[in-house]
């Protein structure tokens, strides 16, 4: 079985080669020299907003349009964090529910995506070099999990435009800041 510093290095190698951004990773799995730096974990794009809603505190609010996710902290006040959302075909609207949350998570690329993107593995481990960043929050509708995700991401230029699977993607320093607010089995209000 592969090392998994040897598994992160074919994966960067390979992410690379698909024109996934990952800031100088692509220029230090391409000379050889092993792992790149650790990511940056970008700025904090979160700010106290007035917010008018019905939701109850600790709701996420999620406007596609705005590319904006909200946290209800009390009655007409969220915080606002800037978010990438679902290209064209990958968005969706629903309710949904913050199933579980992990920090530095594995991925496991769905089989849908691997159908589109042949090159990615079947896991990259668990750790700072992973594509969902720092932290994710996984939801789920009616118990199953959806396989969308609220997560990070080490490219901190990756935020504010229409450009995931269908995930909402923050900063690293965002998420982890989310990650610590949102209880698992908060509400999630996509529109």
């Amino acid at each position: 079985m592969p090392s998994a510093r040897r598994l992160i290095a074919s994966w960067l190698a390979g992410a690379c080669l698909a024109g996934i951004a990952l800031a100088s990773a692509c220029d230090l799995a391409a000379a050889g020299s092993g792992l790149p730096p650790l990511p940056a974990m970008g700025p904090s794009l979160r700010k106290a907003v007035a917010f008018q809603t019905g939701e109850q505190p600790g709701t996420i609010v999620i406007r596609r349009q705005e590319r904006a996710l909200y946290l209800v902290t009390g009655q007409g006040q969220a915080l606002r964090y800037q978010i990438s959302v679902g290209r064209d075909g990958f968005g969706w609207t629903g309710t949904v529910k913050i199933a579980a949350k992990t920090e530095w998570p594995q991925w496991h690329p769905p089989k849908e995506m691997r159908s589109r993107q042949p090159e990615l593995p079947d896991m990259v481990p668990a750790g700072p070099y992973n594509p969902l960043g720092a932290r994710a929050l996984y939801l789920s509708r009616d118990g199953r999990d959806t396989l969308y995700r609220i997560h990070g991401t080490n490219d901190p230029k990756g935020v504010g435009f229409d450009g995931t699977s269908g995930c909402f993607r923050l900063t690293n320093t965002d998420v982890i800041d989310l990650f610590k607010r949102v209880a698992v089995g908060a509400k999630v209000v996509v529109e």
